[in-house]
């Protein structure tokens, strides 16, 4: 008898170890694909409130799993305003006061350009693959896809906000929601992805909106206009020179 719940016991656990690491590689290929090797993009970003909306044209440049530029082009007033995230460092620059300013931690959290992405939304720190442990729950078919439905749980003392990520992810990698929860487990904020279509010689969401799980018609919405997917892009885009005088 000891022998048999020994056995199962070990296949219990090569069950869930599997599990775990279905989820992990998961999640990863998910966040490798959604940032590729390296990208140029024009995005509109239009953040919309019941009383105003107002929109504004980025171009965007990423490399690898940490580096980023995002610069506004317009409109005229706001050009040229921009954040830079290389290795686990982030800065922004304002071109009125002609200041580079180096974002703390505690910063990454807070709201990008007044909208409800954050700093780190923005930059897709690989936080979520080192700060996290994650969970496969649920799988389904929908329209003759795989949906992986994912718990991702903060590893014990990591430096985060969210107590806990739900994510939806289709079988090729395309991330289709990601829920954002409190430390008290409450939902906070929604990020949904849509209109799937071939861009940059892949299939990718053109349209990406965030919204507050507890306020009704307040969202921020990103369409791509253009993404072309690289195999590389130079070192030097992601240095505080160019953000101060980045190719617009």
């Amino acid at each position: 008898m000891k022998k048999l719940i020994l056995i199962v016991g070990i296949l219990f656990f090569a069950v869930s170890s599997q599990a775990q690491m279905t989820a992990e590689t998961i999640v990863k290929k998910a966040f490798d694909y959604w940032r590729g090797e390296a990208s140029v993009s024009t995005i509109t970003m239009t953040i919309h409130r019941p009383d105003w909306e107002r929109s504004m044209t980025i171009k965007a440049w990423t490399r690898g799993e940490s580096d980023s530029l995002f610069v506004i082009t317009n409109p005229a007033k706001d050009r040229g305003n921009s954040t830079l995230k290389a290795g686990k460092g982030m800065w922004i620059y304002n071109p009125k006061v002609n200041r580079v300013i180096k974002l703390p931690p505690s910063m990454m959290s807070q709201s990008w350009q007044g909208s409800d992405f954050s700093n780190n939304d923005l930059a897709k720190s690989d936080s979520l693959i080192k700060d996290y442990v994650h969970t496969l729950e649920d799988t389904k078919i929908v329209q003759d896809k795989k949906v992986y439905s994912i718990k991702s749980i903060p590893k014990p003392d990591a430096p985060v906000i969210w107590g806990m990520i739900k994510l939806k992810i289709r079988e090729d990698n395309i991330l289709l929601s990601e829920v954002f929860f409190d430390e008290d487990l409450e939902a906070v904020k929604i990020m949904t992805a849509w209109d799937i279509r071939m861009a940059g010689g892949k299939l990718f969401p053109l349209k990406w909106k965030m919204e507050k799980s507890d306020a009704k018609d307040e969202y921020t919405r990103f369409v791509y206009e253009k993404i072309d997917f690289k195999k590389s892009l130079n070192k030097n885009i992601f240095t505080r020179t160019h953000l101060k005088n980045p190719d617009i």
